[in-house]
């Protein structure tokens, strides 16, 4: 049996232990939802303070200029684009994910115009399924999106396929997708192939330029620990630059901004798919999260993240024998940074947990899902959480009637 002696002795051996100290976290909480919220960081503390402290209430409509807010997309995606192995000019940071999902996928249609199909995966992210369903009812033609099980889809690779959208890692399972060999399988049919990187930036090695990958976007909040709502990311490879039109172009796209022209012409690079004014605030705030990374690298924290899911795997089974299903693959290249158990009555135990001083989350129908943040999270917390976990179960604590009506955000 493990035990939290032997957590201890790998925290101290741990080379990211001293990164945990630029977060902000309650010492009486064990944090496993990153993979939905990550907390604050000092550097993000830092870099929103000094925008609104000097940049807007000093500098004012100045700081346009001044602190070049115009430029921030590109510098921000720019220093985003390491953790998913792109390079400078290829990464544009604005809008939300489901927006950047939007203008890739109007784009792409354009791209293949004798082409018909577009494939996702059935247990996708809902707001993808949402926004590929609309952008195909705007093409101005006719489109089938089919959702697929994704452990199909070298049987619905065709000719007709225009674009395939897939997300790396399952929101509910944490199950990993071989990005090199699918983005290989789609361009053998001429399909263009788009990725949402949600649950993978941050959390795992990326490398879109080995890859090949034409387009891919995620969000900023979660692994990146940008914030609620924090701006999201797109990658548009270089080959598709200035080939891929923004079918929701603004004046920021536009080559002469400031010129006001009535009609549109598209500028060069990435900047071609920003759409409207940035939020500098929420960019800052993003900025100074990236901070952390620059302190270590995908390799050291994916090593960690494996040794986490690996221990919090074998604690829960040792210790609750048969009390959950996991759902998550236990193979390393199938396995994403969360841990996913299901349970006929999820949401109370999750409830529970929180109410314990645990936080993860629960997903319908019968998902407790948990996330492992490498750059902030202990051996000792997994340890702890497991123990909690046990009374939880032991107690039948998550059978309390007020866990019978669900909040709003579960």
């Amino acid at each position: 049996m493990i035990t939290r002696d032997d957590c201890r002795a790998l925290d101290e051996r741990d080379p990211l232990a001293e990164l945990r100290g630029e977060f902000i976290l309650a010492k009486e909480e064990i944090y496993l939802d990153g993979n939905s919220l990550g907390p604050v960081t000092r550097g993000t503390q830092r870099r929103v303070n000094q925008v609104i402290e000097h940049e807007w209430a000093e500098g004012l409509v100045r700081s346009w200029n001044a602190a070049q807010w115009m430029d921030a997309p590109l510098k921000l995606g720019d220093r985003l684009a390491p953790l998913i192995g792109a390079h400078a000019g290829e990464v544009l940071v604005a809008d939300t994910l489901t927006f950047l999902l939007a203008k890739i996928i109007g784009g792409s249609l354009e791209l293949r115009p004798e082409r018909h199909v577009i494939i996702t995966d059935a247990v996708n992210f809902h707001s993808d399924l949402y926004i590929v369903a609309g952008m195909a009812r705007l093409v101005g033609r006719e489109i089938v999106v089919k959702t697929i099980d994704r452990n199909t889809l070298d049987e619905h690779l065709d000719e007709d396929v225009a674009l395939v959208m897939l997300t790396q890692v399952d929101f509910r399972t944490g199950e990993m997708l071989d990005m090199a060999g699918i983005t290989r399988a789609v361009h053998e049919v001429g399909a263009l192939m788009l990725w949402d990187f949600a649950h993978s930036t941050g959390a795992v090695p990326l490398d879109v330029t080995s890859a090949d990958v034409d387009f891919a976007a995620g969000c900023g909040y979660k692994y990146l620990n940008g914030g609620p709502g924090a701006p999201a990311f797109m990658y548009v490879a270089p080959r598709w630059q200035g080939v891929l039109r923004n079918p929701l172009p603004g004046w920021l796209g536009h080559a002469r901004p400031f010129d006001f022209e009535s009609t549109y012409e598209s500028a060069p690079g990435m900047r071609a798919y920003v759409t409207s004014s940035p939020s500098v605030i929420a960019l800052g705030a993003l900025d100074g999260a990236l901070e952390v990374f620059e302190r270590t690298t995908m390799a050291a924290i994916r090593e960690k993240s494996l040794a986490l899911t690996d221990l919090f795997i074998e604690l829960v089974e040792e210790s609750l024998p048969g009390v959950f299903e996991l759902v998550t693959p236990r193979e390393h290249d199938q396995r994403g940074s969360q841990v996913a158990l299901r349970h006929s009555n999820g949401y109370g135990i999750i409830q529970a947990l929180i109410e314990r001083g645990v936080t993860g989350d629960f997903r319908a129908p019968d998902i407790c899902r948990f996330g492992f943040a490498p750059l902030y999270l202990r051996y000792v917390d997994i340890y702890d959480a497991v123990q909690i976990l046990v009374e939880v179960m032991s107690s039948s604590a998550y059978l309390d009637t007020k866990y019978e009506r669900r909040l709003a955000v579960t």
